[in-house]
C-alpha cells in the first residue's frame, strides 16, 4: 500500500507545481501590468525630479559663481576708483599747498616792497624835514653871528648849542 500513496502522492506532486507555476506566472504579469509599470513610473518620475534638481542646483552654483565674479570685479574697480580718487585728492592737495605758498611769498614780497617804500618815503621825509630844520637854524645861526659878532669859538659855541636842540627836536 505503500507505494500507490507514493504514486498518488507524486501525481499531486507534479499538478501542484504546475499549477503554482502557472500562478506564479500570472502573479508575475499582473505584478507587471498593475504594479512594476507604475512603479517604474514613479521611480523614472523620481529619478527626472532629482536630474532637474541636479541641473537647477548646478545652475544656482553656476549663477553664484557668475555672480561673485561681477562682484569682485566691482570691488577691483571700487578700490581702483578709490586710489585714483586719493591720488587726485593728493595732487590737489599739493597744487593747493604749492599755490598757497606762492600766495604767501607773493604777499611777502609786497608787504617787503610797500615797507621799503615806506621806510625811502620817511627817509626822504625826515632828510627833507632836516633840510628845513638846518636852513633855518642856519639862518638863525647867521644873524646870531651877525648881531654878535663873535669870536671864532662863540660862534662855535653857538652852532654846537644849536646843533643840540636839533638832537632835542627828533
Amino acid at each position: 500500500m505503500l507505494q500507490p500513496h507514493l504514486v498518488v502522492g507524486s501525481a499531486f506532486t507534479i499538478g501542484d507545481s504546475l499549477f503554482t507555476l502557472f500562478t506564479f506566472a500570472l502573479l508575475l504579469v499582473l505584478i507587471r501590468i498593475f504594479a512594476w509599470k507604475p512603479l517604474m513610473n514613479v521611480m523614472k518620475e523620481r529619478e527626472e525630479h532629482i536630474a532637474s534638481e541636479i541641473d537647477s542646483a548646478e545652475e544656482s552654483r553656476s549663477q553664484a559663481e557668475k555672480l561673485l565674479d561681477e562682484q569682485r570685479e566691482v570691488l577691483k574697480q571700487a578700490r581702483v576708483e578709490a586710489q585714483t580718487m586719493i591720488e587726485n585728492a593728493k595732487q590737489l592737495g599739493e597744487k593747493e599747498r604749492e599755490e598757497i605758498v606762492k600766495q604767501a611769498r607773493s604777499e611777502s614780497e609786497r608787504l617787503k616792497e610797500e615797507a621799503k617804500n615806506e621806510i625811502v618815503r620817511e627817509k626822504e621825509e625826515a632828510i627833507s624835514a632836516l633840510r628845513e630844520q638846518v636852513g633855518s637854524l642856519s639862518v638863525l645861526i647867521a644873524s646870531k653871528v651877525i648881531e654878535k659878532n663873535l669870536d671864532e669859538k662863540a660862534q662855535n659855541d653857538i652852532i654846537q648849542d644849536y646843533i643840540e636842540r636839533l638832537g632835542d627836536e627828533k
